[in-house]
């Protein structure tokens, strides 16, 4: 299951940089010819954006490497390190360079030439851009299911998904902009117009920077499990004859599709240590049968007096 959803996640990001790399010779060439600071700014941001891929596709390759001595769990969260970096790069050298190139174009604009090969890249570039959308929103609404577009969002522990899905929406609307002031500096006869549209586009790759560097961060400090999974341990360790009771199940995304479970369970008073340690075996296994994205599993058996008791919150009812 882990292999395929990092496939699923792979092919976005396949199509997300074969779209970039295009887009980005593109750009560069008419903004040179033409030279317009929102080609220019839209260049540096397909750059970026294909520097984005490839540091996902690498943290995707990293994180399937096998456990070992010095990382007992894996290396699934380092995924989550190289999303966080993403968004800095987003922010630092997509926000940056788009303002620099704007501020400087409004300080000293360019004389305005023919805006002909602008359209036309730009158009070339929707296109393409597009095409690596369409692909990341199927493949983002295949694993959201039924719940809203911000809650898979956030709740998603697979960064690659939404993060090609925010560069690219980014992407769309940062041509619109440069389309629109390209044309408002020849159509109004100010080029520095032109830089103000470079500033818009910063302002855009700003803004979904912070998104993703929030979300990534809360992936790579750690989060729990989906509610529908604690519930579901809970409810098949509580169904074993032997247990007692279920004090509380804590989890951490260990990666995007690799989750540790802590449980503490009160065994019935008639069993033995020696009953526990096969009990806790066939525990294990069902779990593993029931979530098997389960990839590590700890039980402790504690009395319900000594635990900490937490609650186990259940998934609203679909409506």
């Amino acid at each position: 299951m882990a292999e395929q959803h990092h496939g699923e996640s792979g092919i976005v990001l396949y199509a997300a940089l074969a779209a970039n790399l295009g887009i980005a010779v593109a750009k560069f060439i008419a903004a040179s010819i033409t030279g317009s600071s929102s080609m220019m700014s839209e260049g540096f941001h397909s750059v970026v954006d294909s520097g984005n891929q490839i540091l996902l596709l690498y943290g995707q390759h990293r994180s399937k490497k096998a456990p070992d001595h010095q990382h007992p769990f894996g290396y699934g969260r380092e995924l989550y390190f190289w999303s966080f970096v993403v968004a800095i790069l987003i922010f630092a050298i997509g926000a940056g360079v788009s303002a620099f190139e704007g501020y400087r174009h409004i300080v000293d604009p360019e004389e305005l030439t023919n805006p002909l090969i602008n359209y036309i890249v730009l158009a070339v570039s929707a296109a393409l851009e597009g095409s690596s959308w369409a692909v990341a929103v199927r493949q983002f609404a295949k694993s959201k299911g039924d719940t809203s577009w911000w809650q898979a969002v956030r709740r998603s522990k697979d960064p690659p998904t939404f993060i090609v899905l925010f560069e690219d929406s980014a992407a769309l609307a940062g041509l619109v902009v440069a389309a629109i002031g390209v044309w408002a500096s020849h159509y109004f006869d100010k080029p520095w117009l032109d830089g103000l549209a470079s500033i818009g586009i910063a302002v855009i790759l700003a803004a979904v920077a912070v998104l993703l560097a929030r979300e990534s961060k809360g992936l790579l400090i750690g989060e729990r499990a989906d509610e529908e999974v604690i519930a579901t341990v809970h409810d098949v360790v509580d169904g074993h004859p032997s247990v007692s009771s279920v004090n509380h199940v804590r989890t951490i995304h260990t990666g995007p599709n690799e989750v540790f479970a802590a449980i503490s369970v009160d065994f019935r008073d008639e069993v033995t240590m020696g009953e526990a340690e096969t009990l806790i075996e066939e525990i294990e296994d069902s779990l593993r049968a029931a979530l098997p994205q389960l990839s590590s599993i700890y039980i402790r058996p504690e009395s319900k007096a000594n635990a900490a008791v937490v609650p186990v919150r259940r998934p609203a009812p679909a409506r």
